[in-house]
């Protein structure tokens, strides 16, 4: 890979995982409600999980879409649904302390997430596309290590950026509307990838 192409892949990559989509959203969410170091599995699930579903979607996921193009649109289908339990999950949960308190996404869970993920669908599509014209395995690891590399300082924004939201978010009230507009923002983002 050339390195014009490679800073092309980087500036796409840091673009594409910083802009809100339901990964910053849930990040975002988390630090909030339980803070930084509680949300880091959800973070590195994130990381790890993405890279490894743009190698598994790159070597071969892509002919079993071109294959039986409706097993794409169902994988939508179950995304938009499992996108509308976690906005209720997140919608009704209260402060960390209580009842029903928010629960923050394990490792496993975050990388499982990244495969029902609208928005890493068509990241790593694109990636692949863009990035890995011949598919071999070597432009597949660079690609996946780019994102990698583009994810870390991403998650780690958006999750501090939910921690400094502690302070504000000081009584039930606050806590639920924000809660509320977190699980809006996450199916509006679901909804603007379909």
């Amino acid at each position: 890979m050339e390195l014009q192409q490679l800073s092309a892949l980087l500036l796409f990559a840091l673009v594409s995982t910083a802009t809100p989509g339901p990964n910053n959203i849930m990040l975002l969410s988390s630090g909030a409600n339980i803070g930084f170091k509680r949300t880091i599995p959800h973070m590195l699930g994130i990381t790890l999980g993405f890279a490894l579903m743009l190698v598994l979607v790159g070597v071969g996921l892509m002919g079993l879409f071109n294959a039986y193009p409706h097993s794409h649109t169902i994988l939508k289908y179950i995304s938009l649904g499992y996108l509308l339990y976690l906005a209720v999950k997140i919608a009704m949960s209260g402060p960390f302390r209580q009842h029903g308190a928010f629960t923050p996404m394990s490792f496993l869970g975050a990388a499982s997430f990244q495969w029902v993920n609208p928005k890493g669908w068509s990241m790593a599509l694109s990636a692949i596309t863009l990035f890995s014209a011949t598919g071999a395995w070597w432009e597949l690891i660079i690609v996946a290590a780019v994102f990698t590399i583009a994810n870390i300082p991403s998650v780690t924004l958006w999750t501090l950026a939910g921690s400094q939201l502690q302070h504000w978010l000081t009584t039930p009230i606050r806590i639920k509307t924000f809660n509320v507009s977190m699980a809006s923002l996450l199916l509006m983002s679901a909804i603007s990838v379909f």
